[in-house]
């Protein structure tokens, strides 16, 4: 069993929304994959066995425990009924307590799809009387990273520290040279990145944080665990 899954449209995409608190949880020995639904190809300075190999570095750096991409299509990413299957298997078999997927609202139709797509999933891996392989399994909860293409100030449920995993994190987004210091349109997304984690992090007293959003209730054990 799993711990956590983290689901993207791209590779990249999970690292960029929550990579910091993916290395504070394996850090912590927490179990976690990333499942990326689609190779993120064709980029103007990607190709798909670059990517694989940045993608595999990045999970390396962060303390993934498994890391596996899927065949569907970029770019027509869609929440279809065999996409659903696909990705309900991958919830069977890896059977995570705790579902990561992307923010809902987003200017990239992957990324929105890789929302739908993963609430649906979620829904159908726990169905019984089915030919999908894998026992019946249900994530306990699923929350959303917060990585959009608008410029939008989401309203978090709740923000991680994540100052114990910020650099891995660049250093996993380093990784990805295709996407970020080979493209001059991206060079400066990594800094972006260290200050928008500065931001988070001062909202909550600490020097990095990592947003996320619930649309289902979260539960406390106790006050001690605030910051």
């Amino acid at each position: 069993m799993t711990d956590v899954v983290c689901i993207g449209a791209h590779p990249d995409d999970v690292e960029i929304g929550m990579g910091a608190t993916i290395a504070t949880m394996a850090q912590a020995d927490l179990s976690v994959a990333i499942v990326d639904l689609t190779d993120g190809e064709p980029t103007p300075f990607g190709d798909p066995e670059t990517r694989a190999l940045e993608a595999a570095r990045a999970a390396e750096i962060l303390g993934v425990a498994e890391r596996k991409t899927l065949t569907l299509p970029n770019r027509e990413l869609a929440d279809t009924l065999e996409a659903r299957r696909v990705l309900a298997e991958v919830l069977r078999e890896l059977r995570p307590r705790w579902l990561f997927l992307p923010y809902p609202l987003d200017a990239h139709p992957d990324h929105v799809a890789a929302a739908s797509l993963g609430s649906a999933a979620r829904f159908w891996a726990k169905l019984t009387k089915t030919d999908m392989s894998g026992e019946p399994h249900y994530p306990e909860r699923v929350y959303h990273y917060i990585a959009v293409h608008l410029r939008l100030h989401v309203k978090p449920s709740f923000i991680v520290d994540a100052t114990a995993g910020l650099d891995a994190k660049l250093a996993a987004l380093e990784a990805y040279r295709s996407q970020f210091s080979a493209n001059p349109a991206n060079r400066g997304i990594i800094e972006l990145m260290r200050e928008r984690a500065a931001y988070w992090g001062s909202l909550i007293g600490t020097d990095a944080g990592e947003p996320f959003y619930a649309q289902e209730e979260i539960g406390i054990r106790s006050v001690r665990d605030l910051l």
